[in-house]
């Protein structure tokens, strides 16, 4: 069993990279998988979110590509426009060292004229959705002869969705002589039958799917169907959480709890497909730069969204697939540090659920007596607010153009920027709750690079 990256035959600057984002000792699924993903060999990977899978086909893909050739050669595809991002993030994290790499995201909700012209200045690697990718195929300004590696991410999710045609479609117009990498939390028939289409003698490599046992912790409480929001609340009082992850099963259900936490004082969002694009991308910057407590949120979050390890997940309630219930629970409990899962069970149609969610994972969830009433949600007011400025890398502006903005000419100090997220059009940034309405004055009147910027404030 791999014990270390460093006896992975992986480019020099891969190597660097590797060690510049601390990533020291791999995962169970890059232990498994990358010795035969960098042997070329085709691989079917099962693994649950947040287990390092993206890193393990990213470090194969990018170790393949020849950098003086400007053509797609490896082509990343993922069910979601959110999962495509969080992809082409971690590959360029992974990539920095590498000289001159281009990586091009096709997504849905992206002007098609910006990626027509990405297209015709050439790139290395693509990550994009099956819609968006199959229509600059047909249109011919995305080329794919000189492919070298394809990944289905989230598979399962990808025929889910129904991209079935799409993907079939795609994978006719790869070369045959290819290497294939499947990633797939599940493997029912259809992931096993597309397998058999796409791939060449597949290595499989599987990964415990279910959340380790000794970092999560769940417990069940009971109450009436008309008493489901205030034991949201009661349940927040009680774990006091930083922050934390409210899944619903429908958007009004996503909408009226939303509602219900702010009027209580919490600092609250809601995440729903019927969300704009713009409103989803908030919500998750917020939520990821402190800047927002509670994000309340259908299905559209369990997999496939950029969202940290958090210390608390709550069920609203429970969803009648029990494998959905893993993906819930599976945004606490990640990457090795201890969680905390409560779900609400209300009424006998969701204990029902409740026995069938503990017989799927093999175990018994603990039944707890549901908190007494409390004081509000105040306590729930994030640390920060984020600041969004319209200008970014195309704009030839950097993060320490902002640090250097904010720090040196708008008088905050160092410790009151956080996190900082600069994009091709855009840059958000975190700044301590008591300092941003300073922050936001001073870049709305002052300068950054030298030059006048447009910013708001998210909320």
């Amino acid at each position: 069993m791999l014990t270390s990256f460093d006896a992975l035959a992986l480019r020099p600057e891969l190597h660097e990279a590797l060690a510049a984002v601390g990533y020291r000792e791999p995962t169970p699924i890059q232990a498994q998988a990358l010795p035969a993903m960098l042997e070329g060999v085709d691989v079917i990977g099962q693994a649950r979110t947040g287990s390092g899978k993206t890193a393990a086909f990213g470090l194969c893909l990018l170790n393949r590509l020849d950098l003086d050739l400007l053509q797609p050669q490896a082509l990343v595809l993922c069910p979601t426009r959110e999962l495509a991002d969080q992809v082409g993030a971690e590959l360029r994290r992974l990539a920095a060292r590498l000289p001159n790499l281009r990586i091009l995201s096709l997504c849905g909700g992206q002007p098609n004229r910006d990626q027509k012209r990405g297209l015709e200045g050439g790139c290395h690697v693509v990550v994009g959705t099956p819609g968006r990718i199959r229509k600059h195929l047909d249109t011919g300004g995305l080329q794919l002869s000189a492919l070298r590696v394809l990944v289905l991410d989230e598979a399962d999710r990808l025929l889910d969705m129904g991209f079935q045609e799409e993907v079939d479609a795609i994978v006719a117009d790869c070369p045959e002589q290819r290497q294939t990498l499947l990633f797939s939390a599940t493997f029912p028939e259809e992931i096993e039958r597309l397998c058999g289409r796409v791939q060449h003698a597949p290595y499989r490599v599987s990964v415990e799917a279910q959340v380790a046992p000794e970092l999560l912790r769940q417990m069940a409480f009971r109450c009436t169907p008309d008493q489901r929001h205030p034991t949201v609340a009661r349940l927040l009082r009680a774990f006091r959480p930083s922050s934390a992850l409210v899944f619903c099963e429908t958007r009004e259900d996503c909408e009226d709890l939303t509602a219900f936490l702010a009027h209580r004082g919490a600092v609250a969002l809601a995440l729903h497909g019927q969300k704009e694009q713009r409103e989803r991308d908030a919500a998750l910057i917020q939520l990821n730069h402190g800047s927002v407590s509670v994000l309340v949120a259908t299905n559209v979050a369990a997999r496939g969204l950029d969202i940290p390890a958090l210390p608390l997940v709550i069920i609203s309630e429970l969803s009648p697939d029990p494998e959905s219930h893993l993906h819930r629970i599976g945004r606490t409990g990640r990457a090795g540090e201890a969680g905390l899962a409560l779900s609400v069970v209300a009424g006998a149609r969701e204990l029902a659920r409740l026995e069938a969610i503990e017989t799927f994972m093999g175990l018994r969830i603990e039944r707890v007596i549901t908190p007494d009433e409390g004081e509000g949600l105040s306590f729930l007011t994030p640390p920060n607010r984020t600041l969004l400025i319209l200008a970014g890398r195309e704009d030839k502006i950097s993060r320490g153009d902002v640090l250097g903005a904010l720090v040196k000419e708008g008088g905050l100090p160092p410790e009151a920027i956080g996190r900082l997220d600069l994009g091709r059009k855009t840059c958000a940034v975190a700044v301590a709750r008591e300092h941003a309405d300073a922050a936001l004055r001073y870049l709305q009147s002052g300068r950054v690079k030298g030059q006048r910027v447009r910013v708001t404030m998210l909320s």
